[in-house]
């Protein structure tokens, strides 16, 4: 993996509130605005959003299989897009099974699916997780309170500013009679990472 995996998310930043500062002066931008236009977007988004995704997925076989293979042209079946930045970033969606559990990390900094699963959590961010999850993934998935049988396999999916990922997590036995509002109530935020089993 290279240094430049993550297109140096501090210079993009940088360059990016040098563009929006250079608008501003000129007047073609107005701050307040594009402060409305963020307070909008992270509004509509939250962990609620992967939630549904996954909902439709455990009701919907063959969505779910359209979801693994692109999922960026199914998540317009939910009223969902990885867009809403500069471009639409590549959504790879990995699903839990009997024998494999997944777990997503961004090595780098924090890329992370804002648009499904709302701002990225603190211990997302954190150094520590960044750096132990690919090492002992085990061991921090017990931190969280999560421990997959020993003969689960577990692979860590490392995020991009291109691509980011999220889980499906397995449907929890017992839920063939609940319809998708009551599914989505079953999924978290630590599911759709992988840190949880829901």
């Amino acid at each position: 993996m290279s240094d430049d995996h993550h297109g140096s998310a501090a210079a993009i930043a940088a360059h990016v509130r040098h563009v929006e500062a250079l608008l501003e002066e000129r007047g073609l931008v107005d701050p307040t605005e594009l402060d409305r236009a963020l307070v909008a977007f992270l509004a509509r988004s939250s962990p609620a959003g992967g939630a549904r995704v996954v909902a439709r997925a455990w009701s919907d076989n063959a969505f779910r299989e359209r979801l693994l293979d692109d999922a960026n042209a199914a998540l317009p079946e939910v009223g969902m897009s990885m867009g809403g930045g500069l471009q639409e970033q590549r959504l790879n969606v990995v699903a839990n099974t009997d024998t494999a559990h997944n777990v997503v990390v961004c090595t780098l900094c924090s890329c992370y699916p804002i648009a499904l699963l709302g701002p990225s959590p603190t211990w997302y961010k954190s150094e520590a997780y960044r750096s132990r999850v690919v090492r002992d993934p085990r061991g921090v998935l017990r931190e969280f309170g999560f421990e997959p049988d020993p003969d689960v396999e577990i692979t860590v999916w490392d995020a991009s500013a291109e691509s980011r990922y999220m889980v499906l997590p397995r449907r929890p036995t017992g839920t063939d009679g609940l319809d998708e509002k009551h599914l989505t109530e079953l999924v978290t935020r630590n599911g759709l990472l992988g840190v949880a089993a829901v």
